[in-house]
Protein backbone atom coordinates (compact mmCIF):
# COMPACT_ATOMS: atom_id res chain seq x y z
CA UNK A 1 0.00 0.00 0.00
CA UNK A 2 1.04 3.37 -0.75
CA UNK A 3 1.59 5.93 1.79
CA UNK A 4 0.54 9.19 2.04
CA UNK A 5 1.78 13.11 2.62
CA UNK A 6 -0.81 15.03 2.26
CA UNK A 7 -4.48 14.84 2.09
CA UNK A 8 -7.24 16.96 0.74
CA UNK A 9 -10.74 17.54 2.33
CA UNK A 10 -14.19 19.04 1.46
CA UNK A 11 -17.01 19.32 3.20
CA UNK A 12 -19.10 19.60 0.14
CA UNK A 13 -18.85 23.35 -0.06
CA UNK A 14 -16.55 25.11 -2.30
CA UNK A 15 -14.26 28.34 -1.47
CA UNK A 16 -14.31 31.12 -4.44
CA UNK A 17 -11.60 30.81 -7.23
CA UNK A 18 -8.37 32.69 -5.97
CA UNK A 19 -4.63 32.98 -7.02
CA UNK A 20 -3.97 30.97 -4.35
CA UNK A 21 -6.10 28.00 -5.44
CA UNK A 22 -4.89 28.53 -9.03
CA UNK A 23 -1.10 27.82 -7.67
CA UNK A 24 -2.30 24.86 -5.14
CA UNK A 25 -4.12 23.26 -7.70
CA UNK A 26 -1.18 23.37 -10.05
CA UNK A 27 1.29 21.98 -7.70
CA UNK A 28 -0.68 18.65 -7.16
CA UNK A 29 -0.49 15.70 -9.36
CA UNK A 30 -2.86 16.47 -12.19
CA UNK A 31 -4.61 12.30 -11.65
CA UNK A 32 -5.59 13.57 -8.35
CA UNK A 33 -7.72 16.48 -9.24
CA UNK A 34 -11.51 16.32 -9.12
CA UNK A 35 -14.67 17.91 -7.68
CA UNK A 36 -15.91 17.73 -4.50
CA UNK A 37 -18.88 15.04 -4.69
CA UNK A 38 -22.38 15.80 -2.27
CA UNK A 39 -22.38 15.06 1.46
CA UNK A 40 -24.61 11.95 0.25
CA UNK A 41 -22.58 8.64 1.34
CA UNK A 42 -24.57 6.97 3.62
CA UNK A 43 -21.16 6.22 5.83
CA UNK A 44 -20.44 10.14 5.70
CA UNK A 45 -23.19 10.89 6.86
CA UNK A 46 -23.10 8.80 9.45
CA UNK A 47 -19.77 9.80 10.62
CA UNK A 48 -19.80 13.48 10.48
CA UNK A 49 -22.24 15.39 12.82
CA UNK A 50 -21.91 19.09 11.55
CA UNK A 51 -23.78 20.15 15.39
CA UNK A 52 -20.85 19.24 17.51
CA UNK A 53 -19.40 22.06 18.89
CA UNK A 54 -15.31 21.46 18.25
CA UNK A 55 -14.17 24.22 21.37
CA UNK A 56 -14.42 24.08 24.86
CA UNK A 57 -16.48 27.23 26.28
CA UNK A 58 -18.43 28.38 29.28
CA UNK A 59 -21.81 27.63 27.54
CA UNK A 60 -20.65 23.81 26.98
CA UNK A 61 -18.11 23.27 30.01
CA UNK A 62 -20.65 20.98 31.58
CA UNK A 63 -19.78 16.97 30.74
CA UNK A 64 -22.35 14.18 30.49
CA UNK A 65 -21.41 11.54 32.67
CA UNK A 66 -20.76 9.42 29.80
CA UNK A 67 -18.06 11.69 28.17
CA UNK A 68 -16.61 12.41 31.51
CA UNK A 69 -16.27 8.90 32.20
CA UNK A 70 -14.54 7.95 29.07
CA UNK A 71 -12.49 11.46 28.89
CA UNK A 72 -10.87 10.44 32.50
CA UNK A 73 -10.30 7.09 31.22
CA UNK A 74 -7.49 8.51 28.54
CA UNK A 75 -4.71 8.88 30.73
CA UNK A 76 -6.39 7.24 34.11
CA UNK A 77 -7.15 10.77 34.84
CA UNK A 78 -7.66 10.35 38.99
CA UNK A 79 -8.18 14.36 40.02
CA UNK A 80 -10.98 15.04 42.49
CA UNK A 81 -10.92 18.61 40.96
CA UNK A 82 -14.39 19.75 40.01
CA UNK A 83 -14.39 20.21 36.47
CA UNK A 84 -16.93 23.25 35.84
CA UNK A 85 -14.14 25.19 38.50
CA UNK A 86 -11.79 24.39 36.91
CA UNK A 87 -12.98 25.36 33.54
CA UNK A 88 -13.95 28.46 35.11
CA UNK A 89 -10.24 29.37 36.52
CA UNK A 90 -9.38 28.63 32.55
CA UNK A 91 -11.95 31.78 31.30
CA UNK A 92 -10.74 33.56 33.64
CA UNK A 93 -7.26 34.00 31.46
CA UNK A 94 -8.27 33.06 28.28
CA UNK A 95 -11.00 34.15 25.74
CA UNK A 96 -14.72 33.25 26.82
CA UNK A 97 -16.42 33.79 23.50
CA UNK A 98 -16.67 30.70 21.43
CA UNK A 99 -13.99 31.53 18.97
CA UNK A 100 -15.69 29.35 16.33
CA UNK A 101 -14.13 31.29 13.26
CA UNK A 102 -16.00 31.82 10.06
CA UNK A 103 -15.31 29.04 7.69
CA UNK A 104 -12.06 29.18 6.15
CA UNK A 105 -11.36 28.15 2.05
CA UNK A 106 -7.85 26.31 1.65
CA UNK A 107 -6.45 24.36 5.29
CA UNK A 108 -3.35 22.56 5.48
CA UNK A 109 -2.86 20.34 8.31
CA UNK A 110 0.76 19.57 8.72
CA UNK A 111 1.25 15.96 10.36
CA UNK A 112 5.22 15.51 11.76
CA UNK A 113 6.19 12.37 9.41
CA UNK A 114 9.18 11.38 8.36
CA UNK A 115 7.81 11.44 4.99
CA UNK A 116 7.92 14.99 4.56
CA UNK A 117 12.00 15.22 3.63
CA UNK A 118 12.32 15.70 0.79
CA UNK A 119 8.82 16.32 -0.39
CA UNK A 120 8.85 20.16 -1.45
CA UNK A 121 5.70 20.61 -0.23
CA UNK A 122 6.41 24.18 1.42
CA UNK A 123 5.52 26.67 -1.06
CA UNK A 124 2.39 24.84 -1.52
CA UNK A 125 1.35 24.12 2.63
CA UNK A 126 2.10 28.03 2.65
CA UNK A 127 -0.43 29.32 -0.16
CA UNK A 128 -3.27 27.73 2.22
CA UNK A 129 -5.07 30.28 3.71
CA UNK A 130 -5.02 28.45 7.37
CA UNK A 131 -2.33 26.47 8.27
CA UNK A 132 -2.51 23.57 11.72
CA UNK A 133 1.15 22.40 13.01
CA UNK A 134 0.94 20.21 16.23
CA UNK A 135 3.22 19.39 18.99
CA UNK A 136 6.78 19.86 18.46
CA UNK A 137 6.58 20.43 15.07
CA UNK A 138 9.97 22.66 13.20
CA UNK A 139 10.07 25.03 10.53
CA UNK A 140 13.24 26.41 10.58
CA UNK A 141 15.50 24.69 8.23
CA UNK A 142 13.17 22.66 6.99
CA UNK A 143 11.30 25.67 5.60
CA UNK A 144 11.31 23.70 1.64
CA UNK A 145 9.40 20.97 2.27
CA UNK A 146 7.02 22.04 5.48
CA UNK A 147 6.78 25.88 4.72
CA UNK A 148 6.79 28.38 7.57
CA UNK A 149 3.44 29.98 8.04
CA UNK A 150 1.18 28.72 11.06
CA UNK A 151 -2.12 29.59 11.91
CA UNK A 152 -2.87 27.50 14.58
CA UNK A 153 -0.67 24.91 16.45
CA UNK A 154 -2.40 21.86 18.23
CA UNK A 155 -0.42 20.83 21.29
CA UNK A 156 -0.92 19.38 25.14
CA UNK A 157 1.13 20.51 28.07
CA UNK A 158 3.67 17.62 27.66
CA UNK A 159 4.57 18.28 23.59
CA UNK A 160 4.43 22.60 24.31
CA UNK A 161 6.43 24.93 22.71
CA UNK A 162 7.03 28.77 22.18
CA UNK A 163 4.51 30.27 19.60
CA UNK A 164 4.65 33.16 17.63
CA UNK A 165 2.07 36.09 18.86
CA UNK A 166 0.14 35.60 16.32
CA UNK A 167 -0.20 32.17 16.43
CA UNK A 168 -3.11 30.77 17.61
CA UNK A 169 -2.47 27.65 20.22
CA UNK A 170 -5.33 25.11 20.09
CA UNK A 171 -5.21 22.92 23.58
CA UNK A 172 -5.89 19.40 23.25
CA UNK A 173 -6.69 18.57 26.98
CA UNK A 174 -6.21 14.55 27.69
CA UNK A 175 -6.69 15.00 31.11
CA UNK A 176 -8.00 18.08 33.96
CA UNK A 177 -4.13 18.56 34.90
CA UNK A 178 -3.92 19.82 31.25
CA UNK A 179 -6.69 22.49 32.12
CA UNK A 180 -5.31 23.21 35.41
CA UNK A 181 -1.33 23.75 33.86
CA UNK A 182 -2.71 26.49 30.76
CA UNK A 183 -3.80 29.49 33.19
CA UNK A 184 -0.38 30.06 34.38
CA UNK A 185 1.66 28.19 31.46
CA UNK A 186 0.63 31.52 29.52
CA UNK A 187 0.84 33.71 31.69
CA UNK A 188 3.37 34.16 35.00
CA UNK A 189 4.18 30.61 34.98
CA UNK A 190 2.56 27.65 36.42
CA UNK A 191 3.31 25.90 39.78
CA UNK A 192 2.36 22.27 37.98
CA UNK A 193 5.61 21.23 36.54
CA UNK A 194 5.05 17.28 35.95
CA UNK A 195 2.60 14.73 35.04
CA UNK A 196 3.89 11.61 33.09
CA UNK A 197 6.69 13.93 31.82
CA UNK A 198 8.12 16.79 33.07
CA UNK A 199 6.15 20.24 32.13
CA UNK A 200 7.44 23.94 31.23
CA UNK A 201 6.49 25.95 33.64
CA UNK A 202 6.18 28.87 31.28
CA UNK A 203 5.72 29.15 27.01
CA UNK A 204 5.46 31.95 24.54
CA UNK A 205 1.66 31.84 23.78
CA UNK A 206 -0.99 34.52 23.33
CA UNK A 207 -3.33 34.46 25.74
CA UNK A 208 -5.58 36.35 23.73
CA UNK A 209 -5.62 33.31 20.92
CA UNK A 210 -5.59 30.67 23.16
CA UNK A 211 -8.37 27.75 22.09
CA UNK A 212 -9.34 24.48 24.19
CA UNK A 213 -10.70 21.14 22.23
CA UNK A 214 -14.22 20.09 23.35
CA UNK A 215 -13.64 16.66 25.30
CA UNK A 216 -17.26 15.97 23.74
CA UNK A 217 -15.46 16.26 20.16
CA UNK A 218 -12.62 14.38 21.38
CA UNK A 219 -15.37 11.20 22.28
CA UNK A 220 -17.16 12.11 19.14
CA UNK A 221 -13.63 11.37 16.56
CA UNK A 222 -12.85 8.34 18.70
CA UNK A 223 -16.38 6.58 18.45
CA UNK A 224 -18.01 8.43 15.00
CA UNK A 225 -14.62 8.27 12.82
CA UNK A 226 -12.81 5.61 14.19
CA UNK A 227 -15.03 2.93 15.79
CA UNK A 228 -13.69 2.99 19.46
CA UNK A 229 -10.31 1.96 17.88
CA UNK A 230 -6.97 2.56 19.60
CA UNK A 231 -7.31 4.16 23.08
CA UNK A 232 -7.71 7.71 21.71
CA UNK A 233 -7.16 9.44 18.86
CA UNK A 234 -4.17 11.18 17.62
CA UNK A 235 -2.91 14.61 17.66
CA UNK A 236 -2.92 14.59 14.16
CA UNK A 237 -6.27 12.97 13.46
CA UNK A 238 -8.16 15.25 15.96
CA UNK A 239 -6.81 18.26 14.23
CA UNK A 240 -7.16 16.35 10.98
CA UNK A 241 -11.29 16.01 11.69
CA UNK A 242 -11.53 19.82 13.41
CA UNK A 243 -10.35 21.11 9.41
CA UNK A 244 -12.94 19.08 7.90
CA UNK A 245 -15.40 20.80 10.25
CA UNK A 246 -14.29 24.06 10.07
CA UNK A 247 -12.81 24.39 6.21
CA UNK A 248 -13.82 23.86 2.73
CA UNK A 249 -10.76 21.99 1.31
CA UNK A 250 -7.88 20.44 3.71
CA UNK A 251 -4.95 19.66 2.51
CA UNK A 252 -3.39 17.16 4.76
CA UNK A 253 0.70 16.36 5.23
CA UNK A 254 2.62 14.24 6.87
CA UNK A 255 0.71 11.67 8.07
CA UNK A 256 1.27 8.01 8.44
CA UNK A 257 4.87 5.91 7.44
CA UNK A 258 8.21 7.11 5.75
CA UNK A 259 8.65 4.93 2.47
CA UNK A 260 9.98 2.38 4.30
CA UNK A 261 7.17 1.60 6.70
CA UNK A 262 9.00 3.70 9.75
CA UNK A 263 7.62 5.90 12.03
CA UNK A 264 9.72 9.22 12.71
CA UNK A 265 9.56 12.59 12.45
CA UNK A 266 10.95 14.88 9.29
CA UNK A 267 13.80 16.54 12.12
CA UNK A 268 15.18 13.31 13.71
CA UNK A 269 17.87 10.97 11.85
CA UNK A 270 15.79 7.67 11.78
CA UNK A 271 17.74 5.07 14.73
CA UNK A 272 14.74 2.96 15.73
CA UNK A 273 13.20 1.06 12.97
CA UNK A 274 11.03 -1.08 15.52
CA UNK A 275 8.42 2.48 16.80
CA UNK A 276 5.35 2.02 15.85
CA UNK A 277 1.79 4.07 16.79
CA UNK A 278 1.40 3.28 21.01
CA UNK A 279 -1.75 3.94 21.82
CA UNK A 280 -3.25 5.40 18.50
CA UNK A 281 -4.47 2.52 15.89
CA UNK A 282 -2.57 4.17 12.88
CA UNK A 283 -3.27 1.90 10.60
CA UNK A 284 -7.36 2.10 11.36
CA UNK A 285 -6.88 6.11 10.98
CA UNK A 286 -4.72 5.97 7.98
CA UNK A 287 -7.92 3.13 6.58
CA UNK A 288 -10.13 6.20 7.28
CA UNK A 289 -8.62 8.51 5.61
CA UNK A 290 -8.32 6.04 2.16
CA UNK A 291 -12.35 5.60 2.30
CA UNK A 292 -12.91 9.22 2.39
CA UNK A 293 -10.50 9.16 -0.67
CA UNK A 294 -12.94 6.27 -2.04
CA UNK A 295 -16.11 8.07 -2.10
CA UNK A 296 -14.41 11.78 -3.16
CA UNK A 297 -14.46 13.24 0.62
CA UNK A 298 -10.65 13.89 0.09
CA UNK A 299 -7.55 13.68 -1.71
CA UNK A 300 -4.42 11.70 -1.21
CA UNK A 301 -0.98 12.59 -2.26
CA UNK A 302 2.03 11.19 -2.53
CA UNK A 303 5.05 11.99 -0.47
CA UNK A 304 8.80 11.16 -1.34
CA UNK A 305 9.73 8.37 -3.14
Amino acid sequence: MDLFTGVVFYSGQQSSNSLVDFVTNALRPLDGIFSPQPDDDPWFQKCFIRSIKPFLTRENKKLSNDTRTWWRKMQNDRSTANFSEVVEKLFQVIPDADLYPERHGTCAVVGNSGNLKRSRYGAVIDSSDIIIRMNMALTSGYEEDVGNRTTYHVMYPESAIDLENATRFLLIPFKTLDLQWLPGAVTTGTNITFSYLPLRQKIKANKDLVLVLNPVFMKYVHESWLDNQGKYPSTGFMALILALHICDEVNVYGFGEDKDGNWHHYWETLTNRKLRTGLHNGSYEYNVTVKLSEIHKLQIHKGFH
